[in-house]
């Protein structure tokens, strides 16, 4: 098995926070996303770019320099190829194994304990939490679930996937479905799974790994109040400045302030 780290995305909705940087390396409780999600595959793949890759796009510089060595970078262009032509782009890279995929842009402070356990390496896993708005698929028992950004796909499935701009959904989660050969691994209904794909979102996951305090960044300057929310590092917040569920960026000469 290897992991693959699907970091590809332009991040629209998080704009302009991701104008400076890519999404996956928005931090959350001070830790990049993209280094919690090789934190969390490493357990079940091990580390280094034999064992984990991370597909770019957006930003793709800026994600090289900070990866390194620490995994086998996938860089698309001129086009994101999306998750299904992510993962056919690292076909040869896999080479007959399976792959645990997640989204980088995933917040799940639990990892991933337990999700390959029993898995038939037929049949692709999805990791899904009970569904509250967004409804994804449902259990042989009728419960709606959403999917929450992990997957485990067979080898025998991924080297039949194109090397073009498709959704796993799209072309293969879909008819596996029709087929009933999904397997839905769904996490207890407290456990926390944010995809930071909005700010109010990103500043729920930055809250829950601090505890509920803001999160302030290295290097950040804060001379005036800030409560409930998150300071990037190197940003300033002025004396005379009050931030409540706020994300602040960039620098004392660019600054860049989001409602959460």
């Amino acid at each position: 098995m290897a992991g693959i780290v699907l970091a590809a995305g332009e991040g629209t909705r998080l704009r302009p926070l991701t104008e400076l940087r890519p999404k996956p390396l928005c931090p959350v409780g001070n830790i990049a996303l993209l280094d919690q999600a090789l934190s969390r595959l490493a357990p079940l793949t091990g580390n280094g770019p034999a064992n984990l890759a991370v597909n770019v796009f957006h930003h793709a510089g800026q994600i090289q320099a900070h990866v390194g060595d620490r995994a086998h970078l996938s860089v698309e262009a001129p086009e994101s190829l999306g998750t299904a032509g992510g993962v056919a782009h690292l076909k040869p890279w896999l080479d007959g194994r399976h792959a645990l995929v997640t989204n980088a842009d995933q917040y799940l402070p639990d990892g991933l304990k337990g999700f390959a356990d029993g898995w038939d390496g037929e049949r692709c896993r999805l990791l899904c939490a009970p569904a509250t708005t967004r409804r994804d698929f449902t259990t042989p028992d009728g419960t709606a679930v959403c999917y929450v950004g992990a997957c485990l796909l067979p080898w025998d499935l991924v080297k039949n996937l194109e090397v073009e701009i498709t959704g796993l959904y799209e072309v293969l989660w879909r008819q596996e479905m029709e087929k009933d050969r999904l397997d839905l691994f769904v996490l207890p209904e407290n456990t926390v799974a944010i995809d930071c794909g909005t700010p109010a979102d990103y500043l729920a996951a930055n809250l829950h790994a601090s505890h509920g305090a803001s999160v302030i960044g290295e290097g950040a300057q804060v001379l005036g109040t800030v409560t409930s929310s998150v300071v990037w590092p190197g940003a300033y917040v002025g004396p005379d400045e009050v931030l409540e569920r706020q994300i602040r960026a960039g620098t004392r000469e660019l600054s860049v302030t989001v409602a959460g």
